[in-house]
């Protein structure tokens, strides 16, 4: 098999602390990247600075304002993948730090599956909590979500419906066939969508177990409430709407089931309740929560609201 070309699209809000820790673990991957890609997403910190006087082998795109994780790998991917037309495009937040012989794991991965490698549409890394070592694992949607099996985790490569963005290798064909992630989402289940777009087109997701990176999503604590142990996020309220907002409308309005419309349900009473049990900022929460509901099922998309909010 041809060496395919390799990009990396790094999504960057404000990250200069911790964006060196990401650059270094992708400049020292065992299989070597055609070309790492930051997207500077309207950063008010010193990202531009840390890329110029310490990177200046890495590929900067510096947007005006901050759009979002979706509007970030839309513009990394229309770079990567349509303009210069990279074969595969690995896509990252500016948090995570993929494992030495991640991008090699992948390749080989990819080598394995010879002629079959045709229906393969996205390679997912598994994201691990630096510190509780919770991992981030991809998931079925049968019009709701569902675990894979111990036995299925167990098999080095595996076949999954959703996995997060960070650590998703997507390729050129897959951008050309379903298009761009949603940059109207702006933040939160724009993985999610993209990857129920990526099935109903026929391709596969296949998941890498031997591929980790060291990913925090939010900032979870173990907590105890009335008898019940729970990891809980730590997201703030702002980025409750999003969720709620958007895994709203992708039931309501493109995968439109009265399962998944029950399932939908469920979950956002489930994860209002952990919110009173086990969040700060309960109020805030709940009811930035109920706006997201609310504007998901009337398909209110777009910037709501900031990081800042």
């Amino acid at each position: 098999m041809k060496a395919n070309s390799i990009a990396s699209v790094t999504v960057c809000y404000n990250g200069a602390s911790e964006l060196p820790q990401h650059l270094d673990a992708l400049l020292c991957q065992d299989r070597a990247l055609q070309e790492i890609i930051v997207v500077n997403n309207g950063s008010t910190d010193h990202t531009r600075e840390v890329l110029e006087r310490n990177y200046p082998q890495v590929t900067a795109l510096s947007l005006p304002e901050n759009v979002g994780v979706g509007g970030g790998f839309t513009a990394g991917l229309s770079h990567a993948a349509i303009a210069v037309k990279h074969d595969w495009v690995w896509l990252f937040d500016h948090d995570s730090r993929p494992r030495k012989d991640a991008a090699r794991n992948l390749c080989q991965a990819m080598e394995s599956l010879g002629d079959s490698l045709d229906e393969i549409g996205m390679f997912a890394s598994v994201g691990v909590h630096p510190e509780t070592n919770r991992r981030y694992l991809p998931q079925f949607w049968r019009d709701g979500f569902v675990k894979a099996s111990e036995e299925l985790l167990r098999q080095p490569i595996w076949f999954a419906d959703f996995a997060m963005s960070s650590g998703s290798l997507i390729s050129r064909e897959v951008v050309q066939a379903v298009g761009l992630p949603r940059a109207d989402f702006f933040m939160d289940a724009v993985d999610f969508e993209y990857c129920l777009r990526i099935r109903s087109r026929g391709y596969k997701i296949a998941v890498v177990n031997s591929s980790e990176l060291a990913h925090a999503m939010g900032n979870p604590t173990s907590v105890k409430r009335l008898g019940v142990s729970k990891i809980r996020g730590g997201q703030p309220p702002w980025r409750e709407y999003y969720l709620a907002r958007n895994v709203v409308y992708v039931v309501w309005w493109l995968y439109p089931t009265g399962k998944a419309k029950r399932y939908m349900f469920r979950f956002l009473a489930k994860h209002a309740c952990g919110i009173l049990l086990f969040e700060s900022h309960k109020l805030a929460c709940l009811k930035k929560v109920f706006q997201g509901f609310d504007d998901g099922r009337r398909a209110r998309l777009g910037v709501r609201f900031r990081p800042s909010a």
